[in-house]
């Protein structure tokens, strides 16, 4: 088995399947029940049956895919209480990411979050949702990374995987883009200030609003 950089090819591979499926099921283009053939997965995406195993494995340690001996593997239901969970590790984390970033007193970092945030006003004055949406993910991630270390990244990430399909139903019904960039301009502007509990307080308000609506639409959905 080749390696290139430390990295033999088949966690390479594995890698790549685990990325498509877990950007499937996030996005809800893998809808949750769906059945996931692994052979089936294997052939479109021209690797053999181990690193779909791999990626399965990893997928199914997350929540976000279930393997029983019965049904094989499939994606997981949206359920109420490890959204809930995720909702309430989320605002732990990212309160303090936005009271560690206004004590930094970075001026890049400032520079790039007022930077987002015209492209944010940008998309709304064009309409374009999908692009809103990625720019919402950039912002959140720069105040992160900016003063959580990798491992602290990594958690967040894990932990935000299961508010994503909620949320996509969630911007379905009430896209809301305005609040939002309203509730990110204030959170920039307590950064840049340097003010923590301004910029904890912005940020929890700007989560409590889409905490509220998610947890309306799992209810909606009748999951456990």
């Amino acid at each position: 088995m080749s390696v290139v950089g430390g990295v033999s090819s088949e966690a390479g591979k594995a890698q790549r399947v685990y990325e498509h499926l877990r950007r499937g099921i996030r996005r809800l283009s893998i809808a949750p029940g769906a059945a996931l053939d692994r052979d089936e997965i294997a052939r479109r995406l021209g690797v053999s049956r181990a690193p779909v195993r791999e990626a399965v494995t990893r997928l199914a340690e997350e929540g976000l895919v279930e393997v029983t001996p019965r049904r094989g593997s499939h994606v997981a239901p949206i359920r109420g209480a490890q959204v809930r969970e995720s909702l309430f590790i989320r605002m732990a984390l990212e309160v303090e990411a936005a009271r560690g970033a206004a004590l930094r007193a970075d001026p890049l970092l400032a520079e790039r979050l007022r930077d987002n945030l015209a492209r944010q006003e940008e998309a709304v004055a064009k309409d374009a949702p999908r692009r809103l949406h990625r720019l919402d993910e950039a912002f959140h991630r720069t105040i992160f990374e900016a003063v959580g270390p990798a491992w602290s990244q990594r958690m967040l990430d894990l932990f935000r995987a299961p508010l994503d399909r909620p949320r996509r139903l969630t911007l379905a019904v009430n896209p809301r883009p305005a609040e939002t960039v309203a509730e990110h301009r204030r959170i920039v502007e307590a950064i840049t200030a340097g003010d923590a509990d301004a910029a904890g307080e912005a940020m929890r308000n700007h989560l409590g609003g889409f905490q509220s609506a998610v947890e309306r639409e799992v209810a909606r959905l009748a999951v456990g």
